[in-house]
């Protein structure tokens, strides 16, 4: 046996597994004439010129074209993805490498760490258990308190992602007293989700990259007390374009340098709309203190995942 995930998928590759070349799809650049759309279907035929996945085209939408550039994308779920340039960095924090994009024959690659709840946790407080009535209310209850009281939740409703990659892992909520409120459970989803980018950063450091700015991007970017807590935690600045939907914008950028609209990402960069940015005030202490409760409370969950 041996770990498919270390192997390159080239023709060696395909000679291995058998596999008939004729049935695989030519690989193009990211940017490319992919043909038209069916007139049918938008009632016009419409160029197809850039392909990338979800959160490859966030990373370019945020303009994450330098090595060390660091978006983070957050929805139903997280998804961080750190450019590692042209090499394939191998993960030894159990992250995922991956292709980032490829442009004039030339691939970049990133790490990855998946975040399996974040907007999702606020939704849960919304549609499940009825704790706020609207997510823009999760931020004004978090306003409202000083601290968390200790109160922690760890949101593994559908289990733990990276690092920890515990599918078995259910959500828990710890350090809940009589004083406890619908405000501090609330204040708990919220930096959960920071405290688990957190761990992936932390990890990718530890791989050899680091990077001095996070760039979010997605539906809980419009909530600036978690932006702020994001950069306090984290004691890093971030970066928040006015454009939520970088995924689309990627795409679109990507097209237009095929296009010849641009002649390179950065004259687009040199025209995008600049980032509002949130710089940590956090005192250090208070940081440590935090991510201590945190990691104790993960801890546990790990520790009672087959409860």
């Amino acid at each position: 046996l041996f770990n498919i995930s270390s192997l390159q998928w080239d023709a060696s590759l395909l000679d291995i597994f058998n596999v008939p070349r004729s049935i695989l799809p030519e690989v193009f650049d990211c940017a490319h004439d992919f043909g038209v759309t069916s007139k049918s279907i938008l009632g016009d035929e419409i160029p197809i010129l850039a392909v990338l996945g979800d959160q490859q085209a966030a990373a370019v939408g945020q303009a994450c074209f330098d090595t060390g550039s660091l978006k983070a994308t957050y929805g139903t779920g997280g998804f961080l993805l750190l450019n590692t340039g042209a090499e394939i960095v191998r993960s030894k924090e159990r992250l995922i490498s991956t292709v980032l994009f490829q442009l004039d024959g030339e691939v970049f690659y990133a790490l990855e760490g998946s975040i399996f709840i974040a907007g999702a946790a606020v939704q849960w407080l919304r549609d499940e258990i009825g704790v706020i009535n609207s997510a823009k209310q999760s931020e004004e209850f978090a306003s409202l308190l000083d601290g968390n009281n200790g109160v922690y939740l760890v949101p593994s409703f559908t289990g733990l992602g990276a690092p920890y990659w515990r599918p078995e892992a259910r959500g828990a909520l710890y350090g809940i007293t009589r004083n406890t409120s619908k405000q501090h459970i609330t204040r708990a989803a919220l930096e959960a989700v920071a405290y688990q980018t957190v761990d992936i950063v932390n990890c990718m450091s530890k791989d050899g990259i680091k990077s001095n700015v996070v760039k979010a991007d997605g539906g809980m970017a419009d909530n600036f007390w978690f932006v702020q807590f994001l950069a306090d935690i984290l004691g890093t600045p971030v970066k928040v374009p006015k454009a939520r939907e970088a995924t689309a914008l990627g795409v679109a950028m990507m097209a237009a340098v095929f296009e010849g609209q641009f002649s390179s990402f950065r004259e687009i960069e040199n025209v995008r709309i600049s980032n509002q940015t949130f710089y940590p005030k956090m005192d250090p202490a208070d940081r440590h203190a935090l991510l201590s409760g945190w990691n104790k409370a993960v801890s546990s969950t790990v520790s009672n995942s087959s409860f």
